[in-house]
Parts: structure tokens; sequence; C-alpha cells
């Protein structure tokens, strides 16, 4: 995936001046060597010209972390460290940082061999705050080389989601379909965000659309498709128009990312998308989303944003689906109950018309999209992907803005369950614990719209983090709570 940033995370130790430097030098080194030995050397560098003991040494370390390529900050108080500086650092460094602090090393060096870094964590966290700079802090930020070494690799795909916004441009084809007032995106907060945004219409995509006929690459991108279909190739006739599509969407992406590195797109598909392309682009979607391009349906704005913080930090495809429909009680019956740890009111079908990428497909096949050909000749809905989601974990999620402009988020952890759906799309069978309640005093109470990001694997800790770092309000940072924890609007006793 080419459309993600790579981290470097420039490590500087920082000393008080009333304490031994040698505890930073020698902390930070042993540090290093442990994060190398565990995860090589690609994803750090160390800092050496010195140890941040004043604000001189701080202009010293941010010009070499910056000559470096670092694009990520981890501070490091090898002892108490000098609140001031060690903040400067960070206000000053134009990235994602952490803080962490060293551990004392043995209950026989307690006198010169005492940092007290322990008790600096809690000035630094006080003078981030008073200089309005944020940062990530781990859940227990003190510890030796080796937990420190985990607690920096943790950070990386947080890092490359801040990175990520910071330099995206998300670009969008024509206003929402009707009736789809739950997708409306107010754009201010992406701009808070940092993040760019370009709205086409859906006219100027059919003109490009249009002048790509015969493009000469057609024939070898059918063949990849082809390839990638195999037995599943079951509307041959329609992949050189599909192709023309992916190839009119990718000269887009390189003619207008302007100074933006990185590209998400938010696409119209109906309601005149089928009768003037000639077919659905759900296919093209989930090939990109693959590469790392994610692309939402009916222009999600959101739904789009919230995929390519996903990509960042799971490094993999993601999938964009409907919060769909129950499973029937009989299907419960049959295939779940006894079988997993779910009550029915935990479970509910994933769904979208054909989006989800081929590798996170159990068996896949080229299709019509049934609901559209419900109303219109088949022949100009064709271009779905269907099948089955993988059996797996998964994380549900979403960042929003609401109508009056205010970031909200939702992060719930579950699974795929090895459930035939007897459905049809792109679809799975999801578990998620106290889905019922969640369902209810978040996605309800909160008035999130019908589609949700779906990271393959259990990410929700590194979401959570993302999302505190961009500033979503803990009140309105959501996740599936626990039976013994009610919601602030649940009837206790209902």
């Amino acid at each position: 995936m080419n459309n993600i940033p790579k981290v470097k995370v420039g490590i500087v130790a920082v000393s008080r001046d009333c304490f031994p430097e040698s505890l930073s030098v020698n902390r930070r080194k042993a540090l290093v060597a442990a994060y190398e030995g565990k995860y090589g050397k690609d994803d750090i560098y160390e800092c050496p010209v010195c140890i941040v003991e004043s604000e001189i040494h701080m202009v010293q370390a941010l010009e070499d972390i910056k000559a470096a390529g670092c694009n990520a900050l981890c501070v490091y108080l090898g002892n108490f460290g000098p609140e001031i500086s060690e903040t400067l650092l960070a206000k000053h460094f134009d990235g994602p940082k952490m803080f962490v602090a060293a551990a004392e090393e043995s209950q026989n060096d307690l006198i010169q061999g005492r940092g007290d870094a322990y008790c600096g964590m809690l000035n630094a966290s006080y003078n981030l705050k008073l200089r309005n700079v944020g940062a990530y802090i781990p859940e227990y930020p003190v510890g030796d080389a080796d937990d420190l070494a985990d607690m920096i690799h943790g950070f990386l795909p947080i890092a490359r989601a801040i990175i990520g916004l910071s330099d995206l441009k998300i670009i969008s084809f024509g206003p929402r379909p009707l009736n789809f007032l739950a997708c409306n995106a107010p754009i201010k907060q992406l701009y808070n965000l940092g993040v760019e945004i370009e709205e086409n219409s859906e006219l100027d995509l059919f003109e490009a659309f249009n002048k790509h006929e015969g493009d000469e690459r057609i024939p070898e991108v059918v063949a990849d498709m082809e390839k990638e279909l195999g037995a599943g190739n079951k509307k041959p006739e329609i992949l050189a128009k599909l192709a023309q599509y992916e190839l009119t969407l990718l000269d887009w992406v390189e003619a207008h990312k302007g100074y933006r590195k990185y590209v998400a797109i938010a696409g119209k598909c109906w309601p005149a998308f089928q009768t003037q392309f000639g077919f659905v682009p759900c296919y093209v979607n989930s090939r990109l989303t693959g590469r790392g391009i994610p692309v939402s349906c009916e222009v999600d704005i959101y739904g789009c944003l919230s995929e390519f913080i996903g990509t960042c930090i799971s490094e993999d495809a993601v999938t964009l689906l409907d919060i769909n429909n129950s499973v029937p009680k009989d299907m419960y019956k049959e295939s779940i109950e006894g079988k997993f740890d779910y009550k029915h009111t935990d479970t509910f079908m994933g769904f979208h018309c054909g989006n989800t990428c081929s590798k996170k497909l159990s068996s896949h096949e080229m299709k019509y999209q049934m609901i559209m050909a419900r109303s219109l000749p088949i022949e100009v809905t064709n271009g779905t992907l269907e099948g089955d989601i993988i059996p797996g974990d998964i994380t549900f999620y979403r960042l929003q803005s609401t109508a009056d402009c205010k970031l909200r988020a939702y992060v719930a952890q579950g699974e795929v369950l090895p459930v035939a759906t007897r459905s049809f799309g792109a679809i799975g069978v999801f578990a998620i614990k106290e889905m019922g309640r969640f369902y209810r005093h978040v996605l309800i109470e909160k008035n999130y719209p019908h589609h949700g990001a779906v990271a393959f694997g259990h990410y929700g800790k590194e979401l959570f983090e993302v999302f505190k770092y961009l500033g979503v309000p803990v009140e309105d940072l959501n996740y599936n709570q626990p039976a013994s924890l009610p919601y602030p609007t649940e009837n206790p006793f209902a």
C-alpha cells in the first residue's frame, strides 16, 4: 500500500539539570537497543546531538530529528526531565508525539541511580496542557527498556493515522443521493483535522469517464480483473467499462491530489449513475480499497475518512458496510446459539452491495445489484462483487461530524461468525458483545448514520487513541459498554 505514510520516530531523551545526565544517556541507549532487538532499526532514530536540559538543547534536538527525516517524536524522560524544554520540543515539532518515562532499575541503585521520571511525567502532562499541546501518553507510560520499546512500537499505527490525516485529500463526486441525509457531511471539521476536500460534480466524473473510452490501458486492467475474479467472473461483458472507470478514478487522483500525499474517495453510485455509466461501481471501489485507496459508497465523506484511518492503523484493506439487518431467530437457533458465546441481540448483519475487497470475502462472484435491479434493467446494474465476508476478528467504528459540526466517534470490537448468510451482496454475520444496547444507546441515541467502517482485526485500542488525539470529547467517544456499566440514557428499570 503506497497510500499511507511510513513512520520514523525520533527518540529524544531529556534530563533535569539537577539529576545525573548519565541516567538519560544510558537509559536511552538501552531503550534503542531493546527496540532494535525486537523490531529492527527502520522505524526509529536515536537523537545523538544532546540530552535536552535547556531551551537551546531543545532547538538542537528539534533540528536534528527534522534533518533525519523524523515525522513522529518520542520524548523520553530518562529522569525527572525539564518540564519547560521538553514540552516546548513537543510544541514545535510538527507531527504526532508521545511521552514515556523511565522506570527505576534496581532496589540496589535508589540513591544516585534514582531518576524520578514517574514524578516528572506528571509535570510534563501538566505543562502540555498549559501550552495546549496534544500528545499520546500510553495507559501506563513508565517502564524499563523492553516495556518502552513495546510502547513506541504501539505508537506507530496511531502516528500513521495522524500523519496520514495531515496530508489527506478527500475527493468526492456528486451530492449524496436523495433521502440520504444521514450521510450529511459538514466539512468544517475536516479542515479542523487538517484534511482537504475536493467536491466535484458527478457530471465532471462522467465527462472524464467518456474521455477514457478506448484507453489503451483497458485490456491490461481487464486481464487483471479476470485474474482476480477467477471462477467468479460471471459478468465478463462489463469488465471493459469497469476498467475504464478504474482508470478514470486513478488518473483523476493523480491530476487532482495537488500538494497532498494521500487520497480517499467518496463516490456516487446511484440513482443516475447506473443509467448513465451503464454499470455500478462497487467492484472498482473494492479494488481501489484493496490497494489502500478507500472508496466510500453514496458520497459518504466521513465514511471514507473513517476507512482511511483504519487503513493507516491496520496497514490492510478495510470496508464500509451498512449496519443492516437483524439475524433471523431461526438462523440464530440453528447456527449460533450454544456454539458461540453471544446473545441473539449481540448479532446483526453487515452488508453493502459489493464494495468489499475480494481478499476479505470467503468466495466472490461478479453479479448485478439486486436492489437497484428491482426498478432498473439488470444490464445497467452489473458490477457488484458478492460473497460472504471471511470469519474472524473485526473492529466496527466511525468518526463523524454532527450537523452542528462537533466530532463524535464510536469503536466496537467483535467478529464475523463462520455462519452462511444465505443473502446477497458483500455481507457477513457480525457479533459484538452487548450490540443491542450499543445499537440503542450509542448508534441511535447519538444519531449515527447506518454506515460503519470495518477493520479486519482488533484495533480498538489504536482507534480509541487516535480519536482522543484528534480531540473527540470523552463523552462523545463511545464503545460497547459491558452489561455492568449502564449508558447514561439506559432505563435502569427496563
